[in-house]
């Protein structure tokens, strides 16, 4: 073995020793698992209206976009469905990139532009933390869902600065205070830009977010991004706010520019997932129901667990050999529930995240409940 690669196996053995080995687990088509571990909130990836959408756009555009958003990659599937979600969110203008990583790192990259401090949520997800460390800009990181931090930050910088957080956290599931760092941010001149992932279609009128729930729709200070693959059910990312920012993004988003474009087929059911989210109060207030129900179980269980601000839940485990081994014997026997370690726990402990889903029925969520408090550690 050559000499870097030694170097690689020492420490895979390492991450090995402390627990922090991750594995690939393909799935089959129309698996038998009960899935709490995916991001499929409303169980729209296999409704009939989404499936027959992207069906016909694959029938009419084929496989692949076949270019980039500025060369060939733009169709009217995607025109529709940016006119479609910047309706939704309440915004000027939206432009949907290939996934929601690319968003995030496309706007906190471009407020580089007009901004010269970034001012970060401790538990914002990877895809923020990137986008501030390609910035150039100056970052500091904000202890977790503090607006009092954040207002000393920005009292003490005479520049412009951008505060960014996420609405509903990726791994504890927890909600952050919006308004209250909306109020912080407009006092001093900041940008607000909140990736509303794990909210958009759970949390607001017609599901139209976290932003939206704090009723800063529209606001000229704020940008929203969001991934088109968890509620939604299909792939994609999403930057909404004023149409010159937008604008600004076309011209210089480099992650924008120099991407191939989501293939028509998914943009296509993205957009018959939009008006079905819209309309889907019912599987909301199911989600909600369900949130409640796997709390307070766990909880009589002896966990410290909260109700979830959407459909995310964060159970807590002993250490990281515990979750894997937890997770592995809830799949074992039929349930799939998310696995939580360093890296991706901005703390430094693991825990177990459920994730709701609307597909599932009332009696495999039921025994899938049963098979987690069963398997605890």
């Amino acid at each position: 073995m050559t000499g870097w690669l030694e170097a690689i196996d020492r420490l895979a053995r390492e991450r090995a020793k402390a627990g922090l080995t991750r594995q690939l687990r393909p799935r089959a088509a129309g698996d038998s698992v009960v899935d709490l571990a995916g991001n499929d909130y409303l169980g729209l990836s296999v409704h009939p209206d989404v499936v027959a959408a992207a069906r016909d756009a694959l029938d009419a555009y084929g496989l692949g976009a076949t270019g980039s958003r500025l060369v060939r990659g733009t169709t009217e599937a995607h025109a529709d469905l940016e006119s479609a979600l910047a309706g939704w969110l309440g915004a000027d203008s939206a432009l949907v990139f290939s996934s929601g990583y690319l968003a995030n790192l496309a706007v906190v990259r471009a407020v580089g532009a007009v901004c010269d401090l970034v001012v970060s949520d401790a538990y914002n997800h990877a895809s923020l933390i990137d986008g501030c460390k390609i910035s150039g800009i100056p970052v500091k990181k904000a202890p977790h869902n503090d607006p009092a931090a954040v207002e000393t930050m920005l009292r003490d910088h005479p520049g412009r600065a951008a505060v960014i957080t996420e609405s509903v956290f990726s791994v504890d599931g927890d909600l952050a205070p919006l308004a209250e760092l909306h109020e912080v941010t407009s006092a001093h001149g900041a940008l607000l830009i909140v990736d509303d992932a794990h909210a958009l279609g759970l949390l607001g009128i017609e599901g139209a977010g976290g932003v939206a729930a704090a009723g800063l729709a529209g606001a000229t200070d704020v940008l929203v991004t969001a991934t088109l693959s968890k509620a939604l059910g299909g792939a994609g990312g999403v930057v909404a706010g004023p149409a010159a920012f937008i604008r600004h993004l076309v011209d210089t988003g480099r992650t924008f520019i120099y991407d191939t474009a989501p293939p028509p087929a998914v943009v296509a059911g993205v957009l018959a997932a939009v008006r079905v989210a819209r309309a889907a109060d019912d599987r909301r207030a199911e989600l909600a129901r369900r949130g409640a129900r796997i709390a307070e179980r766990l909880r009589e269980a002896g966990f410290d667990v909260r109700d979830p601000a959407a459909g995310v839940l964060s159970v807590p485990a002993p250490g990281p050999e515990a979750a894997v081994a937890w997770a592995a014997d809830c799949r074992d026997r039929g349930v799939a529930v998310g696995c939580f370690r360093p890296p991706s726990t901005p703390d430094g402990s693991s825990r177990l995240r459920l994730t709701l889903n609307a597909g599932v029925t009332e009696a495999d969520f039921a025994n899938a409940l049963k098979v987690i408090v069963e398997c605890a550690p």
